[in-house]
């Protein structure tokens, strides 16, 4: 994330930005008493890697991260951590999908201790990150953190050490915690060049031998979509979201762009969900998620559930959409037509059928109109057409056209009919 103000520095000199925004050398060595992972787990982390592609999800990883409610905020610790696990079972999210409970910024004490290892809070995580861990793994889910290929992470009141320099330290740290997700955030960089910070910890990831998904956070800067394959899962594509319908709507048409660095285990990541912290209508939500799911991005929610009226979970819990999200071919959907605010975007699906949202981006209602051939749906005579948001179907000899309110989004799955 990028602080509102910050006195560190980046590779772009001094950060100033307004409002909070979200973005996402050689190591220590480890005491004694820690495990050191030897050659084989370091040969067969990276043989792992390199028979399944490089990959540790073939679908986006789905989960939850705390920034987009807390960012800083007292109300980020343990008990927020261990209640987002229990509502993920108890309101059906993990049966959802829902997998990942992320930690974000500012869970660690400022200064490192005298072996140079990273200290837990001791007021937002009084009994350590592993114990969090075992409690979320307790859950049947996975525990996320994150730190900054810098010299610090990037809140600046209070702020925590980054891992530049300190990468094969804090990675073994994070495996022998249990960590199973981590976001690598992008500030107070030196200026060392992108590539050769993220493969740092690529490596030292590696050679723990734990499976880590791995998130680069560079914020689109180094065009990462080109080089970060080899290294991630998932990559930010934007700067950070905002709970605004400017922010999403503008984030959302530059990730459309990227469609073609999306494949299995490889993603386009435009930043985590923020449906339920109330800045936009139920229906601009409805339009967040649909439009996250059709561009194959990771879905971590960003809202507090514990305050959640019911409305939230009952966008992030459709199955139906999020069967888009996860579908196995691992494609993001391509723009098919875009005028007046009027889009049309298509995903291919394994089945064969096509995921299509009908966006309208204007402030009225407008009738959206497109056919299956040019959303290239297979040829056939006749469709079977669903309405993911009303769980209805229909059938259509080709033409698709609905009303779509303003800020709203129609999203469809065709499949030619036999």
């Amino acid at each position: 994330m990028r602080p509102t103000v910050s006195t560190r520095t980046t590779g772009k000199g001094l950060i100033s930005a307004i409002g909070v925004v979200m973005m996402c050398g050689a190591g220590l060595a480890a005491p004694a008493s820690a495990a050191t992972p030897t050659a084989e787990k370091t040969e067969s982390a990276q043989a792992a890697r390199e028979s399944s592609g490089g990959d540790l999800t073939k679908t986006p990883p789905m989960g939850f991260n705390n920034w987009n409610a807390t960012h800083c905020g007292a109300d980020f610790n343990e008990e927020m951590v261990k209640d987002t696990a229990d509502i993920f079972v108890e309101k059906g999210l993990k049966d959802a999908g829902y997998e990942y409970v992320n930690l974000d910024d500012c869970w660690a004490e400022p200064e490192r201790d005298a072996d140079g290892k990273l200290v837990p809070n001791k007021e937002r995580f009084p009994h350590g990150i592993e114990a969090v861990a075992d409690y979320v793994h307790s859950k049947g889910l996975k525990l996320g953190i994150y730190t900054s290929a810098g010299t610090w992470t990037c809140n600046t009141e209070p702020g925590m050490p980054g891992a530049l320099g300190h990468e094969e330290s804090d990675a073994r740290q994070f495996a022998d915690w249990g960590v199973d997700y981590l976001k690598y955030d992008n500030c107070n960089n030196e200026g060392r060049p992108a590539q050769e910070r993220y493969q740092t910890m690529r490596d030292a990831l590696d050679k723990t031998g734990r499976d880590i998904v791995y998130n680069i956070c560079e914020w689109g800067e180094n065009k990462p979509w080109e080089w970060a394959p080899k290294l991630a899962e998932t990559w930010r594509t934007t700067e950070d979201i905002s709970d605004n319908w400017d922010s999403m709507l503008g984030i959302m048409q530059e990730n459309l762009k990227l469609s073609q660095y999306a494949s299995p285990g490889d993603f386009n990541d435009p930043d985590m969900l923020e449906v339920g912290n109330g800045g936009m209508t139920d229906t601009e939500y409805r339009t967040h998620f649909s439009m996250w799911s059709i561009m194959a991005a990771p879905l971590l929610i960003g809202s507090d559930l514990r305050e959640d009226d019911g409305a939230a979970i009952d966008i992030l819990s459709n199955k139906e959409v999020i069967a888009v999200d996860q579908d196995a071919l691992g494609k993001q959907g391509e723009v098919v037509s875009q005028e007046d605010g009027r889009w049309v975007v298509s995903k291919e699906l394994a089945d064969g059928s096509r995921a299509i949202a009908l966006f309208n981006e204007t402030d009225q209602e407008q009738t959206i109109t497109t056919t299956a051939d040019a959303a290239t749906v297979p040829h056939a005579d006749s469709y079977k057409v669903r309405d993911l948001w009303k769980h209805s179907d229909s059938t259509s000899n080709g033409g698709l056209s609905e009303k779509v309110p303003s800020h709203g989004t129609v999203m469809l799955r065709v499949t030619p009919e036999k």
